[in-house]
């Protein structure tokens, strides 16, 4: 990828983030040089991801749950990010947009990257959400919606599949824009992620 061992970020991949992303150039660089200084290779495994993790989230256990972002966004499969992904995937997770947020979703859930989701895939990646959820907050939860197999029921009825379905990435989408239920159910607890992000 460009300079990944060199000090400065290639110009190439400086345009591309600013162009994709909401990042200055000065946040990326400054970014940047913090990467290298923890990952020196130019390449963060998926250790290093979930121990970065981790900090968000130091009452909890995500490490499921950062198995999986990590999967999502190591496009090549070659077991690391570089800081090309790394960037892209702090985008998408804070401030992309929401057709883009859901595309990503979508590769989050589609847990064997088959292009479609089935009812466990959700329920994979629900049970990686509970484990990020203190008992104080679960217990807080409504009724129909508080242990991972609920809510991940309640998920898949508000897209209307049987047990057996799959839903494509279309139908994700389009009932997720539809119903405002199914993104807040999708998404762990995002005001407290955003809250823990901007004061770390």
């Amino acid at each position: 990828m460009g300079n990944s061992k060199s000090g400065a970020l290639s110009k190439e991949i400086l345009e591309e983030l600013q162009l994709n992303t909401k990042f200055s150039e000065e946040e990326l660089c400054s970014w940047y040089q913090s990467f290298l200084k923890d990952c020196p290779s130019g390449r963060i495994t998926q250790q290093q991801f979930q121990s970065i993790y981790a900090k968000f989230f130091p009452d909890t256990d995500p490490k499921a749950y950062a198995q999986h972002v990590f999967r999502s966004f190591d496009s090549n499969l070659d077991g690391t990010l570089d800081f090309k992904e790394y960037v892209i995937a702090l985008h998408m997770t804070s401030a992309g947009k929401t057709n883009q947020k859901l595309e990503w979703a979508f590769s989050l859930y589609d847990v064997d990257g088959n292009g479609t989701i089935s009812k466990n895939e959700v329920l994979e990646i629900v049970m990686a959400i509970f484990k990020m959820i203190t008992p104080e907050d679960v217990k807080l939860l409504p009724e129909d919606e508080n242990t991972p197999e609920k809510r991940a029921e309640k998920i898949w009825k508000y897209f209307g599949k049987s047990d057996d379905d799959k839903l494509t990435e279309k139908e994700f989408i389009e009932g997720t824009l539809a119903n405002k239920e199914i993104l807040r159910l999708i998404q762990f607890e995002p005001q407290k992620v955003k809250e823990k992000i901007k004061n770390a």
